[in-house]
Parts: C-alpha cells; sequence; structure tokens
C-alpha cells in the first residue's frame, strides 16, 4: 500500500487529506467531550452548593424548633413561628 501510494502523487494527497481530516474529527470530538465534562462539573458543583444550602437551613430550622420546645414555647405560637403543622410538632417531641 505504501509502495503505491509513493508513486502516485495525488492518491498520497488524498490519503494525506483523509488522514487530516481523522485527526482533526477525532481532536473536535475530544474538545467536545471535555468542554461537556466540564459543563456536567459546573452544574453538578453547582447542585450540590445549592442542595447543601437547603439541607443547611432545614437543620437550621429544626434546631430553632427543638430550642423553642426546649424553651418550654407554647405549641400554637411553634406552629406560628416556625410553619410546622401539629402533627409534625409532635413527631418531634417524640425524637426530642
Amino acid at each position: 500500500m505504501l509502495e503505491f501510494l509513493s508513486q502516485d502523487e495525488q492518491a498520497r494527497q488524498q490519503y494525506e487529506a483523509r488522514q487530516k481530516f481523522l485527526r482533526d474529527e477525532a481532536s473536535m470530538i475530544e474538545g467536545a467531550r471535555e468542554e461537556g465534562l466540564k459543563k456536567g462539573l459546573e452544574e453538578g458543583i453547582q447542585k450540590g452548593i445549592e442542595e447543601g444550602i437547603k439541607e443547611g437551613e432545614a437543620e437550621s430550622r429544626r434546631k430553632i424548633e427543638i430550642n423553642m420546645l426546649t424553651l418550654g414555647t407554647d405549641q400554637e405560637t411553634i406552629i406560628k413561628a416556625t410553619g410546622l403543622t401539629l402533627s409534625e410538632l409532635e413527631d418531634l417531641k417524640k425524637e426530642k
């Protein structure tokens, strides 16, 4: 095959052009893959941050609710202040 290509200049040029096309295509695919990975990682980090904030807020609310119970705050005030339902408040009392 190489002997044939070396003898025919046009065939050699076509072969080289095809090889260049294949390398360029592989490079383009790799670049798109890396860009996709980068974007996915950034989105994953952002989602993780958002979930962490939500969990932190929930933990903070829970501590406040427990503190209100510990201080002897009446049920009606706790429900109004926290948005808990009576059932949720009863469950919290059991956990406390």
